[in-house]
């Protein structure tokens, strides 16, 4: 069912800030597991659950965000219900306890996506995967589709991204201007900055820190640290190269992305057309819905349409 914006919420900073401070959140509980990464540092998995021969879907969540997120707790209430199994997937240093190494995520983070996806087939080789990705993570798993190809389609039956900025030179400029630099932005480089300092002192890296403590906007946080801490030239290089937008024609395996037209963080100029993608990804584009949004229903609202979505799409694929 196409998703309607209530009248109430029709904006898409509406609908942004209300499924982030306001909407009634489901309230899931988790098991944790504890993953040693090929490199020696660790990720956590909060695990929903349900008999070992159910579906399993695996949430890739966006930036700094965690299994407590409002998408990330209804998409596994949805879950819960259909008795499949769920999966959070926190990157490095997001689940509440730095991460050991200098290394930490980023948007174009495609070989974590890969190992922690090819780890999971391995340990469940009978049960059918379904990987979703949100805002960051859509990106980064979108990225790892288009470069697997053929391949993927051995690891996962099918996979969704939702708010991905697939154009991140456009997002990035989008998010460091205007009311988003004001808000957005300066909410994420709150806890960005401050990771960033921790690992600069721990690991005693080349950073400059005041330089670090006075960035204002994304790309001087890119520049000063995600691009040099993870071998990019500079903040456009990495913007550049990270973008999966350019590898969405190389996806083979069942793909559904949804992008509101009126996402405040991604310009609907730079969303992918129908020519831009191959013939595997479904493109969904409502005119309502915020970045990570989709409140449905009368006054206060709910967040079930998003999960509702991806779970009709995941069990067409595992048909």
């Amino acid at each position: 069912m196409p998703f309607r914006a209530p009248f109430w919420l029709a904006h898409g900073h509406a609908q942004t800030i209300y499924a982030y401070y306001f909407a009634r959140r489901e309230h899931v509980r988790f098991r944790r597991e504890r993953l040693t990464t090929p490199d020696g540092d660790f990720i956590d998995l909060d695990w929903l659950d349900n008999p070992q021969q159910a579906p399993l879907v695996v949430l890739f969540h966006g930036l700094e965000g965690n299994s407590a997120g409002h998408y990330a707790q209804s998409l596994m209430a949805a879950v819960q219900k259909r008795h499949w199994r769920g999966l959070v997937v926190h990157f490095r240093g997001c689940s509440g306890e730095p991460n050991r190494l200098a290394r930490a995520y980023h948007s174009g983070d495609s070989d974590e996506i890969d190992w922690i996806l090819r780890t999971l087939a391995q340990r469940f080789p009978h049960q059918p995967l379904f990987a979703v990705g949100v805002s960051l993570g859509g990106n980064a798993l979108l990225k790892w589709l288009g470069e697997q190809g053929h391949e993927a389609g051995g690891i996962i039956r099918g996979a969704a991204a939702v708010s991905a900025p697939m154009d991140l030179p456009a997002a990035g400029r989008t998010l460091d201007r205007g009311f988003n630099k004001l808000s957005y932005t300066r909410h994420f480089l709150v806890t960005l900055r401050a990771k960033a300092l921790q690992k600069v002192a721990q690991h005693q890296l080349t950073i400059d820190r005041q330089s670090l403590r006075r960035a204002d906007t994304l790309h001087r946080f890119d520049e000063l640290f995600t691009a040099p801490l993870h071998g990019f030239r500079n903040a456009d290089d990495y913007w550049q190269r990270a973008s999966s937008k350019p590898l969405l024609q190389r996806i083979t395996v069942p793909t559904l992305i949804i992008n509101a037209l009126d996402d405040p963080f991604i310009p609907s100029a730079s969303l992918p057309q129908q020519n831009e993608v191959s013939s595997a990804v479904t493109l969904e584009y409502p005119r309502h819905g915020g970045h990570v949004g989709f409140v449905a229903g009368a006054f206060p609202g709910h967040l079930r349409w998003l999960p509702e979505r991806l779970l009709a799409f995941a069990l067409d694929q595992f048909k």
